[in-house]
């Protein structure tokens, strides 16, 4: 007799099968008193700080390599794949500690669509900036001459580009990353595909990746407020604070229209809202 066959299981979802996980509380006093929030600080000012370390040590050195030789150096491509490849390596070591933010725009639009609590999102903004100011702060330390004759890393609208052409850029280039993280992220995906392995980092990755291909020649990429603000405080120039407001407001606002996006359109939040308020009433 030949072996009895078993056959393959067939995986079915059903979006009835699916309670979407309770909002997080809106103040998070709570937070306060529990070590593993405490933890994912650190996290957040180590991985930022590693984050700026790497970034601006590869801005500058193509920098430093063209000067002579237009051909010398990672070009862009390189540029955005340092920056894209340290988010994904970052947000694959953090995600299960802080949940792999390294970003004030992924922070605020996660807090808006109700994800992390207001204390927690005010701190890791405050961890985020104050490991980016050290990590760009150790890049001047130990590279002091080239830091300063190559612009620090700095983001700045270049020349022949409005202001409005800039925050339009940050605005988008946002929206493109911020909506990657609620989509790769979304925890009603990964109960339905939960037969799919699915590496949330890599389209995170990807998305740093493409948005800086795109918006390096127009604002040298910000799309992340304490990349910029880190930059900013230690190589302070004037230029650099005189743009420093799109690096905040382009960003914030294209994280908050991600997170409406997702939220409210492609998850209908409100719909269902509505409609829990009806059967209730």
């Amino acid at each position: 007799m030949g072996k009895e066959e078993v056959a393959e299981p067939v995986h079915e979802y059903s979006g009835k099968d699916y309670q979407d996980p309770p909002p997080a509380d809106f103040i998070g006093i709570d937070d306060l008193g529990k070590w593993s929030f405490y933890r994912a600080l650190i996290a957040e000012f180590i991985a930022t700080l590693l984050f700026l370390y790497i970034t601006v040590l590869t801005v500058i050195g193509y920098k430093s390599q063209s000067a002579d030789d237009q051909c010398g150096g990672v070009g862009i491509l390189g540029i955005a794949w340092a920056f894209g490849g340290m988010i994904f390596v970052l947000v694959y070591c953090t995600a299960g500690i802080s949940g792999g933010h390294i970003n004030p725009a992924v922070t605020f639009g996660l807090f808006l669509a109700r994800k992390v609590s207001l204390i927690r999102a005010v701190m890791y903004m405050v961890a985020q900036c104050l490991g980016a100011i050290c990590g760009v702060g150790l890049v001047k330390a130990f590279q002091k001459s080239y830091y300063n004759r190559y612009g620090g890393g700095a983001n700045e609208l270049a020349d022949g580009y409005n202001k409005g052409t800039g925050l339009g850029a940050e605005i988008i280039g946002t929206f493109v990353l911020v909506y990657t993280v609620f989509s790769a992220t979304d925890p009603k995906r990964n109960a339905r595909d939960s037969h799919v392995p699915v590496l949330a980092p890599l389209p995170i990755g990807f998305a740093v990746f493409m948005v800086h291909l795109a918006t390096i020649p127009i604002t040298g990429t910000g799309i992340n407020p304490a990349r910029s603000f880190g930059a900013a405080v230690i190589y302070n120039k004037e230029k650099a604070w005189d743009d420093q407001w799109i690096f905040w407001v382009g960003p914030f606002i294209g994280a908050a229209i991600a997170a409406f996006y997702h939220q409210y359109i492609l998850r209908a939040a409100a719909i269902k809202a509505l409609g829990s308020f009806r059967s209730n009433a």
